[in-house]
């Protein structure tokens, strides 16, 4: 599973970030671990005001965040689907209609979207931090978006706690600056609002814990610059300097009357909800300096595409997927000596009827194998079921929100009928990997060392024709019993078939 081969590891790679607020591309290329940045684009596109009281994406929002992804699809054309990985963040977590506008986004764009975790957001925050901004010392980096903020410890490279809270600076405004008036009473009302939010994270992030503070992204580079333009501080964000920014804004009386040097108008809307959130952190986790980082979501994405190149070409073992796996199969007591059989038995029949598949489809089903029976620790009884539930819930770094569905999906289908997996199974792709898992955890469910002959599965349009090899051997009949029942239950599903080529 070694990278494209016409791709260099110096490459070029390209980061989309889908946030609340604004939508980046950022390319770039790491060579000797040093970053450099080829080009950046950056638009204003307020996704997270166009979800509505049912938490439904409007239409004016979606066309807006469409329009903005058709005109980075022309900037990426001729990249190759390895180069380019696009994210998305709190709206589209919160969105019910989510589904809808990413098939649609897709098709702009030309590459698929992964809807991330607000931990896994933070998480990648911090890599981009960390590799742009390399340092020894403890770091509390802090990142305000449009409809949520992320903070971080960590030392180094190493995150060492990573949050999310559901409150940013665009969700904020719209509810307590909603006419664009600006009051003492609706900050005081607005910090009241932030600070319950933060508040049970008062413990995790307690100055105790670091040294450093930073501020990632747009709302701290925003009103970082306005403070260095204004004369009031070096750049840096402190509880004074806050304090004069909401006495301003109070004066001027209205979003837009806001007129402090260096703010761009497009940040006058969401300005009042980014200044409640910073005083109330600054209060709250006594924060008396938040200096402007370099390095964010959109850099963290392509340190660890970069990172997952060189993992799959073995040059390291950096893609952190791998070690999420590992500490899952240990939390929940998976047998590793039993997912590893059902992995090697579920790759070599895939590889089987799917040779040209890439290497992301390769792993998944890899990963689904070694955790398909996590849910045992829950219960014996269904436990495809718990395995799914809880691979498509759990914190789990590495792994986007849509990728752990596909997952999920692949565990829950690992046995028992095939019904409830009819819409997934409309996916010729999906239906190959499930067959495969299936027979693989069939092959292997004696889980002794023995092995028995060697499964062989050839592909004939829609069809699979199974054997075993060496041609003179016997499976066991309770193995055979086991094929003949699944033979059955895909004939019964329709679509793909499976056909038991039984020695006679």
């Amino acid at each position: 599973m070694s990278p494209a081969p016409h791709l260099p590891a110096s490459a070029p790679l390209a980061a989309v970030d889908i946030g609340s607020n604004s939508f980046r591309l950022e390319i770039g290329q790491l060579q000797h671990d040093r970053y450099r940045r080829i080009d950046y684009l950056k638009e204003t596109v307020r996704l997270g005001a166009g979800l509505d009281a049912d938490g439904r994406l409007g239409e004016a929002a979606t066309r807006r965040g469409l329009d903005t992804l058709a005109r980075f699809a022309e900037r990426l054309a001729g990249f190759a689907p390895e180069q380019v990985r696009a994210v998305a963040t709190q709206t589209l977590r919160e969105a019910t209609n989510r589904d809808a506008f990413l098939e649609r986004a897709r098709s702009a764009l030309g590459h698929p979207i992964e809807v991330i975790s607000g931990r896994e957001e933070a998480r990648l925050i911090y890599a981009g931090v960390a590799h742009l901004q390399p340092a020894d010392d403890r770091r509390l980096v802090i990142d305000i978006g449009g409809r949520s903020t992320e903070m971080i410890l960590g030392r180094g490279r190493l995150p060492l706690a990573a949050e999310s809270f559901q409150v940013g600076s665009v969700s904020l405004s719209m509810r307590w600056f909603p006419d664009g008036r600006l009051t003492a009473a609706a900050f005081r009302a607005a910090q009241v609002a932030a600070a319950a939010e933060f508040e049970e994270a008062a413990a995790t992030f307690s100055p105790k814990g670091w040294d450093r503070a930073l501020g990632s992204s747009g709302t701290a580079g925003a009103v970082s610059q306005l403070l260095l333009a204004a004369g009031q501080t070096d750049g840096r964000i402190t509880p004074q300097a806050l304090a004069w920014c909401i006495e301003r804004c109070i004066e001027a009386g209205h979003v837009e009357r806001i007129d402090f040097p260096g703010l761009k108008p497009e940040r006058r809307a969401v300005l009042p909800g980014g200044l409640a959130i910073l005083y109330t952190l600054a209060a709250q986790f006594r924060v008396e300096a938040l200096w402007p980082a370099k390095g964010a979501l959109r850099q963290g994405v392509i340190v660890e595409m970069h990172d997952r190149r060189m993992a799959a070409g073995r040059a390291y073992a950096g893609d952190v997927r791998d070690a999420s796996v590992r500490e899952l199969q240990q939390r929940f007591a998976v047998d590793p000596a039993q997912a590893q059989r059902v992995h090697e038995a579920a790759l070599a029949l895939y590889r089987q009827v799917e040779p040209q598949a890439g290497p992301e489809a390769q792993r998944e089903l890899g990963w689904a194998a070694d955790l398909h029976e996590m849910g045992m620790m829950v219960s014996h009884h269904d436990h495809h079921r718990h395995a799914a539930y809880l691979m498509g819930h759990v914190d789990a770094p590495g792994f986007s929100q849509s990728q752990q569905r596909r997952l999920a999906a692949l565990v829950l289908g690992h046995r028992g009928g095939l019904r409830k997996m009819e819409a997934q199974l409309a996916q010729p792709a999906f239906a190959w990997q499930l067959l495969c898992l299936r027979l693989a955890v069939i092959r292997c469910h004696g889980r002794g060392p023995a092995r028995p002959p060697r499964l062989s599965l050839r592909r004939q349009g829609s069809n699979a024709g199974l054997h075993w090899v060496p041609p003179d051997a016997d499976l066991n009949p309770q193995t055979l019993h086991l094929l003949r029942e699944e033979a059955a239950a895909w004939e019964r599903q329709g679509g793909l078939r499976l056909q038991i080529e039984e020695r006679r």
